[in-house]
């Protein structure tokens, strides 16, 4: 009969941390929630105090990677002072950083090319964050604005986000150069794109954008 763990508390960032390590030492995912826990070290009531099935603890890996993020963000002073383009080049930036601390995993658990809208079922709590923050930053520039005209529509910008959220990810696996410098150029342009989208500045960047992107191979 299982019984509880009478061990020290298990953390949600123990099994998530077990679980990274599992599938990149043998290549595969846990047969069994069982198993995987019988081979960790602590039971099944403490894996179902924090995930409801294997695939919820794949889905939490991709929230951690968001609010680890975001609490590395705010830890710094100024960023509450930084315009919304900042923010949000601060949390590209700052997300990929932490992909490629564990780009071993996400190469195993997203593969290339077609896999990734395959296996992108597994970003959908991550996908709500993304959203939520792209439309918080649209709806704290829109009030400032005392003209509707102005404004602009916090469910076009959030998704935009998103979209360009995947593009990043998409480049960033398939970037061979040097400490990816080349994703650190699609961050810049491709987030500089949509402000200017927004903010009805001059096209040049979006053309600038537009021959990265053909020169990249990936329009």
């Amino acid at each position: 009969m299982a019984t509880k763990s009478k061990t020290k508390k298990v953390t949600d960032d123990a099994i998530i941390t077990a679980y990274m390590e599992y599938v990149l030492e043998h290549e595969t995912t846990p047969k069994s929630i069982f198993k995987f826990c019988k081979a960790n070290g602590f039971s099944e009531a403490d894996f179902y105090t924090y995930f409801g099935s294997m695939e919820g603890l794949q889905k939490a890996i991709w929230i951690k990677f968001f609010t680890n993020t975001e609490a590395l963000m705010t830890k710094n002073k100024e960023y509450e002072s930084f315009s919304n383009k900042e923010k949000m080049l601060t949390f590209f930036y700052s997300f990929f950083e932490l992909m490629t601390l564990n780009r071993s995993y996400v190469l195993f658990c997203l593969g290339e090319g077609k896999q990734i809208m395959k296996n992108a079922g597994q970003l959908k709590g991550l996908r709500k964050h993304v959203v939520a923050f792209g439309r918080d930053l649209i709806e704290d520039a829109n009030a400032d604005k005392t003209l509707k005209i102005t404004k602009h529509n916090p469910r076009l910008f959030s998704e935009g986000a998103w979209l360009q959220f995947m593009f990043v990810l998409r480049f960033w696996i398939e970037d061979d150069s040097p400490g990816f410098e080349k994703t650190d150029m699609a961050i810049e342009k491709s987030i500089n794109t949509i402000f200017d989208v927004f903010d009805n500045t001059p096209l040049e960047n979006i053309i600038d954008f537009g021959k990265f992107l053909f020169k990249e191979k990936i329009a």
